[in-house]
């Protein structure tokens, strides 16, 4: 916990380092105003930590006045720190080509006007991301297999990730996302993870009696629903986490399978942050997955888009979440440093699939640019033995 508390305090308090040298190098505020700019962007960086010490402390009347500007903030500060940054980037590019080509020619826009055109792209982008959180989209995947038989009609399974039932998921948005699975008819729900989020220490988050959980219950799907545990039921603490889920209508596959009458075989990994130390397990997993029969349809439920080596091309159909496609772009790209396989769905060599979901809900700000919301429709159709 030290150690994430020096990373988080270093990264986040370096980038408002970063932001306040860049504001005060354009606009030369005066003593006072820099001095409000201090305590005010100091106070912003302690505030996602004084949010979970609220939560863990029970006093969760005052979590949400503290997350709601804190996260705001956290997201804006993440966009116009990016601009910044290109900025800054494309300046010495384009310095450092002139000298070379024409040393006596050089335009250089002053800080004041290029900082200001980066505040009102910012506010701009931020404003729009807000938006974009709540707007969801229904990803459309296809899969024709032969081990599905002819007589079984069209099998319909929708995948929801990463909803972080928590602080900042408004009743506006919840009820967005329970009538976006309600207009898809799902045969199967399954849920990849990070259901919820935050710390779940009220005694109507870990009872049926929670108003979230009693309407993921009433969404139907008469061919079950099923989930597997992500980072943040580890982070909320499992216990309460588990007994939310299973309080929704959720049957939790915890490093084990269920085999359904229809050909498919639902088997659920375990996230690594569960394990010891953790770390992932592929033997375990390995093994799991070796021990469904070939001939049915393996869906294969994990939190992180990874796939192990040895499993590739075992499996038929792998959902996953948790990347949420950086959430907010350009962090996609330093997303997929991490976690190669895009977002949307992907052919492995071995001939195995993968859907990455974006996500359905949001961690930490309550926006999204450039990558919204998603709920995905998996279609399994019957395919002639060739």
């Amino acid at each position: 916990m030290f150690t994430f508390l020096i990373i988080f305090l270093s990264l986040y308090g370096g980038m408002h380092f970063f932001v306040y040298s860049r504001l005060r190098k354009a606009f030369h505020p005066g003593q006072l105003t820099s001095y409000a700019l201090i305590a005010w962007m100091s106070f912003m960086t302690v505030i996602p930590l004084l949010v979970r010490l609220a939560e863990h402390s029970g006093n969760e009347a005052a979590a949400p006045y503290l997350a709601w500007p804190g996260y705001l903030w956290m997201g804006f500060l993440l966009i116009f720190s990016s601009i910044l940054f290109f900025i800054d980037v494309s300046s010495y590019t384009y310095r450092f080509i002139r000298r070379r080509v024409s040393p006596h020619h050089q335009f250089c826009a002053a800080p004041g006007v290029t900082c200001s055109v980066a505040l009102l792209i910012a506010v701009t982008a931020s404003i729009y991301a807000t938006i974009e959180a709540e707007q969801i989209r229904s990803e459309h995947v296809v899969i024709a297999s032969d081990k599905i038989a002819s007589s079984t009609p069209r099998i319909r399974i929708v995948q929801i990730s990463d909803v972080h039932v928590g602080l900042l998921l408004e009743e506006k948005r919840f009820q967005n996302i329970l009538s976006a699975i309600e207009k898809t008819g799902p045969d199967i729900l399954v849920c990849t993870g990070d259901l919820v989020d935050g710390k779940l220490n009220r005694d109507d988050m870990i009872t049926g009696a929670n108003p979230y959980a009693a309407r993921l219950a009433a969404l139907s799907a008469p061919g079950g629903k099923y989930a597997v545990i992500g980072n943040h039921e580890v982070y909320a603490g499992l216990p309460q986490s588990l007994a939310f889920s299973q309080s929704a209508g959720y049957i939790l596959l915890r490093n084990r399978s269920v085999h359904l009458a229809n050909g498919i075989t639902i088997t659920g990994i375990d996230d690594q942050a569960a394990n010891p130390g953790r770390r992932a397990d592929p033997a375990a997993e390995a093994a799991l997955i070796k021990s469904v029969p070939h001939e049915s349809f393996q869906l294969l439920l994990k939190h992180r888009p990874e796939i192990e080596p040895e499993n590739d091309g075992r499996f038929d159909l792998q959902l996953s979440g948790h990347v949420h496609d950086g959430q907010i772009f350009p962090f996609n790209f330093l997303v997929r440093l991490q976690y190669p396989i895009p977002c949307g769905t992907t052919i492995t060599k071995a001939g195995s699939r993968i859907h990455v979901s974006r996500g359905t809900g949001t961690w930490g700000p309550p926006m999204r640019l450039f990558a919204p919301p998603e709920i995905t429709v998996i279609d399994i159709i019957s395919q002639p033995h060739r």
